[in-house]
């Protein structure tokens, strides 16, 4: 038999290193955020079972410590980020305190259960609780400490933050974090997460920056772009647009070689009525791009080639959330564990009924741009308290953050209605904010107001925000198998030619 051709050896090999890219996808991390407030939901075992046996999902970020849930997913494969409530961080800020809740929250579950970060509080930087804001850094770091000491030194520790930390969140350069807090609070923080090799965690939500005229650019649908003039880039994802503001912030305080992570973001499949923009067509739309970003390793147009641990908000439909018919319908999956539509993440191919055909944007219809949600009033009350909570004793020599910065509801979203009592949930209304009427150029930076409520279903969570995916800096463990598919055409063309 005559040997194969070397034209056969090239196609054998690009043949392997198509199955390889076509797999390349789901060889990042996936994360999802798994909140509990409906009264319908499986219980903990049977959605750990089922994340680990038919999904994708690697990487569950939950709201507190519930023993039932951190318990389920004890040999499943699965990291999970466990949330220490608001009200513990005064306690964790002391020796005492962080040994007693290490020994009774990790100690327990570790390393059966792969707990790979810790979440100090849940956007502490928008409660304007000063104790909390004052102490939040010196927990992280004393937190810290005691896992290490008790020898779970792989542990990260970090915090979430809305964008409502930035005082001017666009164009991305002109980002900065709001005064006051930026050499008091975020520059010492940044130092902690550069030397525990930890990432800074924020939230980024496109959906509540975007209007009728923006979807397209919230969606990173073909569009126009919006031009930063500072850098002569034009962006045409808004996400990206968030990512790189909160980059321009860390890197004019010297932090820029810090890894970013996004603790949530997200898409709702529906809303109010005549709301343009929402459908699982959208929803499925927004988490396809943006599982497509976390494999990838593009990067933004700052950070280049990084990849970026994410969490998607969220697994469920939470029907006992409060708020807008939105805040019900961020779920990937009904409480009945079918998915709500399809972004390739069932193992077996399961897949949702088909999507409906894409809402046309108000320029194309003349529909209604987004609803303001009536919680509205709330970016604003949510501004108003940051700004009140200018660091106390930490920064008695620094001013206030200037309360014009902030006031404005861009650059953060809805407020929780109030803090939920120990242990509950606080996935807050999640509802375009005011600013989703500003023109394409404000949208575009990824106006932080995005910050809008996202659920925190952390104790005491406060006023959520639209969040920005926080990408898992280039040295992110969540991102340790991933390839970039240029890598891989390249690979293989090369060997394809050579045979």
């Amino acid at each position: 038999m005559a040997p194969p051709s070397r034209q056969g050896h090239a196609a054998a090999v690009l043949s392997v290193f198509l199955l390889i890219l076509l797999a390349a996808p789901y060889t990042a991390a996936i994360g999802v955020n798994y909140g509990t407030k409906g009264d319908n939901l499986p219980p903990p075992a049977k959605v750990a079972s089922f994340l680990a046996n038919r999904t994708r999902i690697n990487r569950v970020k939950l709201f507190d410590t519930n023993a039932d849930m951190v318990r389920a997913f004890a040999g499943t494969g699965i990291a999970i980020m466990v949330t220490a409530g608001n009200g513990d961080i005064p306690k964790l800020a002391t020796k005492d305190g962080a040994v007693s809740w290490v020994s009774a929250n990790v100690a327990p579950y570790y390393p059966a259960t792969d707990i790979s970060l810790v979440a100090v509080g849940n956007e502490i930087m928008a409660t304007a609780d000063k104790a909390l804001i004052n102490n939040l850094v010196p927990a992280m770091r004393t937190l810290k400490a005691e896992l290490v000491a008790a020898g779970f030194p792989k542990i990260r520790v970090s915090t979430p933050h809305s964008l409502g930390i930035l005082s001017v969140s666009e164009p991305p350069s002109a980002s900065r974090f709001r005064d006051g807090f930026d050499r008091a609070v975020f520059a010492p923080m940044l130092e902690f997460h550069r030397q525990t090799r930890s990432p800074f965690m924020v939230n980024p939500y496109p959906y509540f920056g975007y209007n009728g005229d923006t979807l397209a650019y919230a969606l990173a649908r073909p569009n126009p772009g919006v031009p930063d003039p500072g850098t002569g880039i034009t962006y045409t994802s808004m996400f990206e647009a968030q990512l790189d503001s909160v980059f321009s912030a860390m890197k004019k305080l010297g932090f820029g070689d810090v890894e970013i992570a996004v603790g949530e973001t997200g898409w709702p499949s529906k809303a109010e009525d005549g709301q343009v923009g929402v459908s699982t067509t959208e929803a499925a739309e927004y988490n396809r791009y943006l599982i497509g970003e976390a494999s990838a390793g593009s990067g933004t147009p700052l950070m280049p080639k990084r990849t970026f641990e994410t969490y998607i908000f969220s697994l469920f439909n939470e029907n006992l959330k409060d708020g807008p018919v939105a805040e019900r319908n961020f779920g990937l999956f009904q409480a009945d564990l079918t998915p709500v539509y399809d972004v390739g993440l069932m193992k077996d191919g399961t897949a949702a009924a088909p999507a409906p055909a894409a809402t046309l944007t108000s320029t194309e219809a003349g529909a209604p741009e987004p609803a303001k949600a009536h919680n509205a009033s709330k970016a604003t009350k949510k501004h108003d308290k940051e700004a009140a909570a200018a660091p106390a004793e930490v920064t008695a020599s620094a001013p206030a953050p200037a309360s014009g910065d902030d006031a404005s509801p861009e650059g953060t979203g809805p407020s929780p209605s109030g803090a939920p009592a120990e242990g509950d949930s606080t996935d807050d209304d999640k509802t375009p904010e005011e600013g989703g009427d500003a023109p394409a150029a404000a949208a575009a930076a990824g106006e932080s107001s995005e910050a809008a409520a996202k659920d925190g279903d952390a104790e005491g969570s406060t006023e959520k925000s639209d969040t920005t995916p926080a990408p898992a800096g280039a040295a992110s463990a969540a991102a340790d198998l991933i390839v970039p598919v240029s890598s891989i055409l390249t690979a293989a063309l090369s060997l394809a030619l050579h045979m």
